[in-house]
């Protein structure tokens, strides 16, 4: 899916939040969002996403803007949080959540979520309730249940944060899949430069509600052009 961002602002009792937001988003791209918090980015992510309504300006999905997209539109995209939500339910229940309710046939629906299952290093805890997993199997859990989805756009708001070195590597491998089988377009917040470099192919940087700058990741890394997403990639920026 193509996104396209149009001067997008938005403010929250009299703070501004975003600031003329514009950005360009091509099928099948990876993105990844940068910057300090507070910048806008999540925020960026849920108007995407049809979570936020309450904006100026306008956010284009295949043409489509978003405010009248309606549930097609909504239906073809799928986001994943910083903090994992699992259902009270076990592992195949959360996974099969939204094909159940796409009524997909149940042997289809079987062999989807085994497969996603298979991909996120989960396979034979079907039955095993969500509440016994920890904070890292519920993250693969959350990233499963929107894979399984096969979405044409996917949101990802920190997926990997605050988890160990062996959730993050199993987690950045269906980010990648995802993206390269079935031409996902993802966009993802991240504070890691390295998991940008490692997923993505162009690099946004946000600062106080405004997109300074974007471009190739190996340009917006190594030689940006502006002096804030220098000092950001560098390491001098305090935040």
């Amino acid at each position: 899916m193509m996104i396209s961002v149009r001067g997008l602002s938005k403010s929250v009792n009299g703070r501004a939040i975003l600031k003329n937001v514009c950005l360009e988003v091509g099928e099948g791209e990876a993105l990844a969002l940068v910057g300090p918090n507070g910048a806008g980015k999540t925020t960026l992510l849920r108007i995407i996403n049809m979570l936020d309504t309450c904006y100026e300006g306008e956010v284009l999905i295949n043409g489509i803007n978003v405010r009248e997209g309606g549930t097609m539109l909504r239906r073809s995209m799928a986001m994943v949080f910083q903090k994992p939500v699992v259902f009270s339910m076990n592992v195949y229940d959360n996974v099969a959540y939204g094909l159940r309710l796409r009524k997909v046939p149940r042997a289809e629906m079987d062999e989807r979520v085994k497969e996603v299952l298979a991909l996120l290093d989960m396979s034979g805890r079907e039955r095993e309730p969500a509440r016994h997993l920890s904070g890292g199997e519920a993250q693969r859990v959350a990233f499963a249940r929107a894979y399984v989805l096969k979405p044409k756009l996917l949101l990802l708001d920190e997926p990997t944060a605050n988890l160990d070195r062996n959730n993050v590597a199993i987690i950045e491998k269906a980010i990648r899949n995802i993206n390269e089988r079935y031409g996902t377009t993802v966009v993802m917040v991240t504070h890691s430069l390295q998991q940008a470099r490692r997923l993505a192919r162009r690099m946004a940087f946000m600062m106080d509600g405004e997109l300074v700058e974007a471009g190739s990741i190996q340009k917006m890394l190594d030689d940006p052009a502006d002096a804030r997403t220098r000092a950001f990639v560098s390491g001098d920026m305090v935040f």
